[in-house]
């Protein structure tokens, strides 16, 4: 495997082979590592000094379900610190097909570019991309279909991406060519625009990864799927109510996000509910789906295909974290309206997570009602049109906050937290204030462990598990939603491909590391450790119905990573 160093200021190219398989660098991992040896972390994030790394998973293009997953990173525009969005789709596969670990681009094109990278894996063009520039991302993937027929993936940004807005992401392709996946988190759709570069597209390869032992690969691939298939979460739950299917369980212990994060519970939440999402997909049918997978040969299949009243495709997929940010808190409980907030953004190339706190924010600030759609739809316009406010609205909560005075700003290191209230999910809040990743659930979501989430009993113990777990599965370039059922046969995966000798302590000491050189690339960024902490209105407000602040001690977790 190698990785491809693109200089965008010169258009040169050089390779580097990864020889040593020991090292086990791979997704985040591989990320943190790049980022960490090579970047000065105190760079200006929205300068050519940042580069933006693709990267694939060690387990990628073998025909695992789950293990295709793209590693975008680069420091954050939005936390200043390291970041890691991770994405599915068919882009990471198609680029460990051309032998590619990793791909990172460096400095910044004179204009507006495009990387076509060949069927060889050894080539790679920069084309111009004038004719792209203000296209949506669906507009672009359009243009690209018919420009490159033999097209396998591709990454790109929206508009968002092209004005540098902080809450800018990656668009990727999905399995149907659409730009339906986000690498979204951290404002890394802006590092991608600042460098000028619209879109990357990978040639379709007919080649397969070189694996270490294939008759193992083979008997532990049917284990693997088998388990998957006999687990009811994976087989069963995911794949018909999906991620939305959280939002029972998020508001049946207090810690949905309602208007701004001013209630944890709301009567109204069956409206938007997994259960009701479903049976509404399948009462209009048409172009809707259930169980849909968000990269081929996924057998989880946690997405969605959200159908208009006349059956038409309006967004895919709609998840719970959308539908709470985007949702209820804004106070809406309307699946439509919801689902075209969230389109919006998909085509704007927006995280719909940055968003939805930024636009509560300004709620909360009297610039819209809370419970209005057509409130809410005025201010997304505001940032497709580049006004002010809108250019307020879409370099995030925290800037919205200080700009516009506003106390409850829902932010950990200037990112938006996502729709989990840490009053009520004490152990993801845990992992919002000590992540390196800034506020971001998908680095230790805490949820789905047995315990009391509003208790401080546990929480630090459950956070860092999850973070472990969570890290070393990114570094797999493995979806998290796969890691129970198939904990027992990680480490004999990757010693049957790679040719190692793990233990089963594998994952957690792989993500042990990879957070280890995400915390010094932090520390040496000058963030310090006072920035591990939630906002004061989390332990301070009440949150109703339950009355429930967050309560686990700050020198807890300015301490939390020290012993390490």
């Amino acid at each position: 495997m190698q990785i491809s160093y693109v200089d965008l200021a010169t258009g040169t190219a050089r390779r580097e082979t990864l020889a040593d398989p020991s090292a086990q660098l791979g997704g985040r991992h591989l990320t943190a590592h790049l980022l960490s040896s090579s970047v000065d972390p105190r760079c200006d994030a929205l300068s050519g000094e940042n580069p933006l790394v693709f990267a694939t998973g060690l387990l990628a293009d073998l025909r695992l379900s789950g293990a295709d997953r793209l590693s975008v990173g680069a420091k954050s525009p939005l936390t200043g610190g390291i970041k890691e969005s991770n994405s599915g789709g068919t882009f990471a596969r198609a680029l460990a097909r051309l032998g590619h670990r990793a791909l990172v681009l460096e400095g910044e094109a004179s204009d507006w570019t495009l990387l076509y990278l060949h069927a060889d894996g050894s080539r790679l063009e920069l084309l111009p991309a004038y004719d792209l520039v203000g296209l949506d991302t669906s507009e672009t993937v359009v243009h690209l279909a018919r420009r490159f027929p033999e097209m396998a993936a591709a990454a790109l940004i929206g508009p968002a991406g092209e004005r540098r807005l902080r809450s800018a992401a990656v668009a990727v392709t999905d399995g149907g060519g659409a730009p339906n996946r986000f690498a979204a988190r951290g404002g890394l759709g802006a590092v991608m625009g600042t460098k000028k570069v619209k879109a990357i597209v990978v040639e379709r390869s007919a080649a397969r990864p070189a694996v270490h032992d294939p008759s193992a690969l083979t008997e532990l691939r049917g284990q693997y799927h088998d388990a998957l298939r006999a687990n009811p979460t994976t087989a069963d739950w995911f794949p018909t109510v999906g991620t939305a299917g959280m939002m029972v369980v998020v508001n049946g212990v207090g810690g949905l996000p309602v208007c701004n994060f001013s209630r944890g519970e709301s009567e109204l939440a069956d409206r938007v509910s997994g259960e009701t999402l479903a049976d509404l997909i399948l009462a209009r049918g048409g172009e809707g789906r259930t169980g849909h997978p968000c990269a081929p040969g996924c057998v989880v299949r946690c997405s969605n295909v959200f159908p208009d009243a006349d059956g038409r495709a309006v967004v895919a997929p709609l998840e719970y974290e959308s539908i709470g940010m985007l949702g209820t808190n804004l106070g809406i409980f309307d699946l439509d309206t919801i689902a075209q907030l969230n389109r919006v953004c998909n085509l704007e190339g927006l995280d719909t997570i940055e968003v939805g706190g930024a636009l509560g924010v300004a709620m909360e600030a009297g610039y819209g009602t809370f419970g209005s759609g057509d409130d809410a739809r005025r201010l997304l316009e505001e940032i497709r049109e580049g006004t002010v406010l809108g250019m307020l609205l879409g370099n995030g909560a925290a800037v919205t906050g200080q700009v516009l005075g506003v106390r409850r700003v829902p932010v950990v290191k200037g990112q938006t937290i996502s729709a989990y209230d840490p009053r009520a999910v004490k152990g993801t809040g845990v992992t919002f204030a000590t992540t390196p990743m800034g506020g971001d659930h998908t680095a230790g979501l805490t949820i789905f462990a047995k315990m009391d989430h509003r208790a401080a009993a546990g929480q630090l113990e459950a956070s860092r598990t999850s973070q472990l777990n969570r890290a070393g599965a990114d570094a797999l370039g493995l979806c998290s939603f796969h890691l129970a059922p198939v904990a027992g046969l990680l480490h004999q995966l990757v010693n049957a491909v790679h040719g190692t000798a793990h233990d089963e302590t594998f994952v957690q000491d792989l993500g042990l590391r990879t957070i280890q050189t995400e915390l010094d690339f932090n520390r040496r960024a000058g963030l310090p450790s006072t920035s591990d902490r939630l906002p004061a209105f989390f332990c301070t407000e009440g949150l109703p119905p339950h009355g429930a602040v967050f309560d686990v001690p700050v020198e807890a977790l300015e301490g939390f990573w020290h012993e390490d």
